[in-house]
């Protein structure tokens, strides 16, 4: 956090001090890493995708004393702008969430070779200074689908998403498959908030798609659609129904009403890449986290545990431990 003259001067000693300590503790903080994020478009404190960014991207730094830049774009054209402007300032790793960059980052990848790029939630191939991070986000889908469906009174659950993409759909598949894994009479509706990223951040619209599915009988419906998930999670209130969050642990914001959180782990994603980045095993190519890898999960704490049976949980935890085995297939849409 930005501080004042003397109180500024204090903190930057500390930090140095920090990293000193983190060095002399083994860990290899290189000197000349200067890290950045990117985050995708929306609100940098959505509670969400870009709030877990900046939380790994926090918890690098208090660990190691390193300060990083950010960059918080109105729309996906100023990604360029970001990169070059982040570049100018000595910039060597960056980090960009959302899908929409791979294309300008294919672009721009082999015109800075000396900088470390991440992509999360999207790939971009055969460019030795691009890691890809990708999620199997139907496995987590799957567990998700399982509780909407055994919590559900009427039969009918809903999907809000934010645009009918691939990235969506994978959410939409396992949730289907995941419901019908424990209830294959469950009635899935799915529709979708928008047609462009700034459907990620309509909650009116969003909260009156959320409407319309529990009118047609739908009591639990996962709001997969950013920002927009507030509307959501709201109209769920009003209307006495479960919503499910997405990305983040959402469970706090409507504690009772919000069954659980399906997660996708970016704090983790940022925090190892820049970790790996400052002790040289940073590489790149594609990363695809699921179960197995913790990358994706449900969240459970003390503001949804009540609204999870104890047979609730014993059938999803022995469904999770199927799909890391194998025995259980979750297909692709």
């Amino acid at each position: 956090m930005p501080c004042r003259s003397t109180p500024h001067t204090i903190f930057a000693i500390a930090r140095l001090a920090l990293a000193a300590l983190v060095l002399a503790a083994g860990t290899a903080v290189a000197a000349d890493i200067r890290p950045a994020v990117i985050y995708a478009v929306g609100q940098k404190f959505d509670k969400s995708f870009n709030e877990g960014a900046y939380t790994g991207a926090e918890r690098f730094a208090a660990e190691t004393g390193t300060v990083y830049r950010e960059f918080q774009p109105q729309n996906p054209a100023e990604f360029t702008r970001a990169v070059r402007l982040l570049v100018r300032h000595g910039v060597t790793d960056i980090v960009a969430v959302g899908y929409y960059y791979a294309t300008p980052l294919a672009q721009l990848a082999p015109r800075y070779p000396d900088v470390r790029f991440t992509l999360v939630d999207a790939t971009v191939a055969d460019q030795p200074n691009v890691r890809s991070i990708v999620y199997r986000e139907q496995e987590g889908a799957f567990l998700i689908g399982m509780l909407a469906a055994m919590a559900s009174t009427t039969g009918t659950i809903g999907f809000v998403g934010a645009l009918d993409i691939p990235l969506v759909r994978r959410f939409v598949s396992g949730y289907r498959q995941g419901a019908g894994h424990v209830r294959p009479d469950t009635s899935v509706i799915v529709n979708f908030v928008g047609t462009t990223p700034a459907a990620f951040n309509d909650p009116t619209r969003a909260g009156e798609v959320a409407r319309s599915q529990i009118e047609r009988g739908a009591d639990v419906v996962f709001a997969g659609a950013g920002a927009s998930n507030f509307g959501v999670f709201q109209t769920a209130v009003d209307l006495g129904i479960y919503a499910i969050g997405l990305d983040a642990n959402q469970n706090y914001l409507h504690p009772g009403t919000i069954l659980t959180s399906q997660l996708k782990r970016v704090d983790q994603v940022v925090f190892d890449t820049f970790r790996e980045a400052a002790s040289g095993t940073w590489n790149g190519g594609v990363r695809s986290l699921g179960l197995a890898e913790q990358g994706v999960d449900y969240a459970v704490d003390e503001h949804n545990a009540a609204l999870i049976t104890e047979e609730m949980s014993r059938r999803v935890e022995s469904a999770r431990q199927g799909i890391i085995d194998g025995t259980i297939r979750v297909s692709l849409p």
